[in-house]
């Protein structure tokens, strides 16, 4: 990648920024719930998590079409190269720089650790693939979590809204699970193995798989939560899954 072409893409992501700065204003004319309304520690919260929702819709439906438009990219995971895929990881960078960002400035750092740590992750990641070019496929491959997240957020709303359908919320908890096994837990292991066996452990190899197996013990976490949240209540230990106003924990 030349200088030109990196230049391009920090504009790129430094768009993306601003584009999830502007939902987020775009977010405070939604209408909130009572529940949400009448608790003020959960109006950040509430607005945060329907900007990740927009970039949940966007960023896994691009990361299908990606795949779907270019399936050959997933012979070479290493090298393979999409224009698609390239802007689709400025594009999600800039999300996770903006959520950050939204986080610190909003005094929800101690709440939120998880967030920063997760968006450090990708950050770091993402801003290696842009400079050089590689791995590329491996980024798009896991930004289908993004899928996943579409209805974990969804999830997340519902129970902050109080709403009345239970039946709605049973409905979106069994898809949500087959979706994290497709989309988050399968791509997760599948790139595990890859790198494992296929890359040298050097480098930004090296960089990528300690990345990608802190993540694995992070999804793991996260699935034990939700399976102990949604479907086994009885195992959850002390304040697990306790509402509290402004914690805004990937899984809770």
């Amino acid at each position: 990648m030349g200088p030109g072409w990196r230049a391009a893409s920090a504009a790129l992501v430094g768009g993306s920024v601003a584009i999830f700065a502007a939902l987020r204003r775009l977010a405070l004319a939604v209408p909130q719930p009572n529940a949400v309304r009448s608790r003020p520690g959960r109006v950040w919260r509430w607005r945060n998590l329907l900007v990740s929702f927009a970039h949940s819709v966007l960023a896994g439906l691009w990361a299908l079409f990606s795949l779907w438009h270019s399936p050959e990219l997933l012979s070479d995971i290493q090298d393979g190269y999409s224009v698609s895929g390239h802007l689709l990881v400025c594009f999600s960078s800039g999300y996770f720089i903006h959520d950050t960002l939204d986080i610190i400035f909003n005094h929800q750092s101690r709440s939120s650790w998880e967030y920063l740590v997760h968006h450090a992750m990708a950050i770091s990641a993402f801003v290696s693939l842009i400079i050089t070019g590689r791995f590329l496929v491996a980024a798009v491959l896991l930004l289908l979590v993004e899928v996943s997240n579409i209805f974990l957020t969804v999830r997340m709303l519902l129970k902050m809204s109080n709403v009345p359908s239970p039946a709605l919320y049973e409905a979106n908890k069994y898809i949500n699970l087959v979706v994290y096994f497709a989309f988050r837990l399968a791509p997760q292991a599948y790139l595990t193995c890859y790198f494992l066996r296929h890359v040298e452990l050097q480098g930004q190899g090296a960089f990528l798989t300690a990345n990608l197996l802190l993540l694995d013990a992070m999804i793991l976490m996260y699935f034990s939560r939700l399976l102990r949240s949604d479907f086994f209540p009885s195992l959850r230990k002390g304040s697990a899954g306790r509402d509290v106003d402004g914690e805004k924990f990937l899984i809770d």
